[in-house]
């Protein structure tokens, strides 16, 4: 599975400043290296705009109980649970080999490696037990005051309701929004099935100069690309 970018830059300023200004610059975070970001056709939310829709509230139905943890990284508790699940996911979803069980480990648990923060869990029983336990998804983030990069999602494909990977993206949008969060980033625009993530009000992309809101001029543009899986795959 082949991410679309442009350019490439690692950082060394890792202060949220600098780091919003980078994802306001197209680039997001990657799983390659600390401070590895990759310019792409960004995709985010001016949460200033964003609104819940019909369509949103429906989705959310269908996982009516379903709730949104978060825990701070690097995750003392991690259990090997997790990286299987994610491992697991991936694979079905993309391939073998896309995710390592030992990468997502990484992600969690080395701040030396990782770029990522925060830790999203979605699971029915919220109060009084560990996060991991009974959890039907996770995404693993970077969150600062000021945005939340929504990131490496994956979620149970034997127990998980219908429509589990966009009901967890709206989730999250709702916490970045209820936080007081300026932007949410979404990952990017490469694959002609990523027109699911064009539903959501305040929607921003980034056309490799300047971000528009002009959702159609971006699905004109998915349609011409090649089509690597069938399958929404609700990844970043």
């Amino acid at each position: 599975m082949n991410y679309l970018h442009w350019s490439e830059k690692t950082l060394t300023d890792f202060s949220p400043k600098n780091i919003a200004g980078a994802y306001h610059g197209g680039y997001v975070f990657t799983r390659i290296g600390k401070g590895m970001m990759q310019q792409t056709r960004s995709l985010r939310i001016n949460l200033s705009k964003f609104e819940m829709t019909s369509e949103n509230r429906r989705i959310l139905k269908k996982v009516d109980g379903l709730g949104l943890q978060t825990a701070n990284l690097p995750y003392a508790s991690y259990d090997f649970s997790i990286g299987k699940l994610a491992k697991d996911f991936y694979e079905e979803k993309f391939g073998i080999g896309v995710m390592s069980a030992q990468k997502v480990k990484e992600m969690l648990t080395d701040a030396e490696k990782s770029n990522f923060n925060v830790l999203l869990t979605y699971k029915t029983d919220l109060a009084g037990t560990p996060l991991e336990t009974n959890a039907l998804g996770f995404a693993i983030c970077y969150s600062s005051k000021e945005i939340l990069h929504y990131s490496y999602p994956f979620y149970d494909l034997a127990k998980a309701p219908k429509d589990m990977g966009l009901a967890m993206m709206i989730l999250a949008i709702k916490y970045a929004k209820e936080s007081g969060l300026k932007y949410i980033y979404l990952g990017s625009l490469q694959r002609p099935t990523d027109t699911y993530k064009l539903q959501f009000e305040g929607l921003e992309w980034f056309d490799g100069k300047t971000w528009k809101t002009d959702t159609e001029e971006v699905k004109k543009i998915l349609k011409t690309l090649p089509q690597e899986r069938e399958e929404k795959a609700y990844i970043c």
